[in-house]
């Protein structure tokens, strides 16, 4: 691993910021060093200020450096007791509202979406669903909008899938082409596709659902801070939080306005009334 320079990396992220309003800077250090790493070494250089440039003179050579700034890992239905919880709390309160609104905060490449309305479907509530997908890297919204995946992944889909309480068989969600699965395009037609930067952007949609899972372990606390208070400021009364497995409210200044619904959840309720609702811009 290329060693960083802590002030090359600072001006490396102030110069991305400034440029294109991509912040990073509140990244913790460890992740962000072993990125920048990654980049160095794809690029054939010792010098961020060296990439900086390139960065800066070429938004298509930017573009290109975006997948190694950002983190993609998923899988479907990660965590599967994650997503039975969901199918036998969740949605059984959601049934109740005449509309749905459920908000995917860092969707990666689609298989956490694609996940929950496989159960909204399996619940009869897809029709009335909106899911609203986002991301900060519009190249992996871009592959999430396409339905595919390699085959390779759908023994994972099954076992993980069959753990959740799964009530089909697995294959009656997707065809395969050759080395390649794609999803019905039913699952998708419900889905609002948009990028958005945890770390800048506000409020634009007031959710009964949000999901954000493995994503702010790579945030420093401060951020993490921030985006918590994002959240309970997007969320319905009495709406639900996701976290993923290895994050928490505990430490947040914003716990007390959230119930755990027990003990070992990463699943929240916010408490009625807890904060002031602002104005929604963007998909009200």
């Amino acid at each position: 691993m290329i060693e960083i320079n802590p002030i090359q990396r600072h001006l490396f992220l102030e110069g991305i910021f400034l440029r294109y309003g991509y912040d990073f800077r509140q990244y913790s250090e460890a992740s962000l060093n072993r990125r920048l790493s990654a980049l160095l070494t794809s690029q054939q250089k010792s010098s961020l200020i060296d990439v900086l440039g390139r960065a800066l003179e070429s938004v298509e050579s930017f573009r290109e450096m975006l997948p190694f700034l950002t983190i993609n890992t998923t899988e479907f239905f990660r965590d599967p007791l994650f997503f039975r919880e969901i199918r036998e709390v969740i949605l059984p309160i959601l049934s109740t509202y005449p509309s749905i609104r459920i908000w995917s905060a860092g969707c990666s490449t689609g298989e956490e979406v694609l996940s929950l309305n496989i159960l909204l479907s399996e619940a009869g509530l897809l029709s009335r669903s909106t899911v609203y997908a986002t991301d900060v890297n519009p190249n992996i919204i871009k592959r999430a909008k396409k339905g595919i995946f390699d085959s390779s992944s759908m023994q994972m889909f099954a076992k993980n899938y069959a753990a959740a309480s799964g009530l089909r068989s697995p294959s009656e969600y997707y065809t395969a082409e050759y080395d390649l699965v794609r999803f019905d395009p039913k699952l998708m037609e419900n889905v609002v596709f948009s990028e958005h930067n945890l770390a800048t952007d506000s409020v634009f949609v007031e959710a009964h659902l949000i999901l954000c899972r493995n994503v702010m372990i790579y945030f420093t606390r401060e951020l993490q801070a921030r985006v918590i208070d994002l959240f309970q400021h997007s969320l319905a009364h009495g709406g639900f939080l996701g976290l993923g497995s290895k994050e928490s409210l505990r430490l947040s200044p914003a716990a007390k306005n959230f119930s755990a619904l027990d003990f070992r959840s990463t699943l929240y309720q916010i408490k009625p009334a807890s904060v002031e609702k602002k104005n929604f811009g963007g998909f009200a």
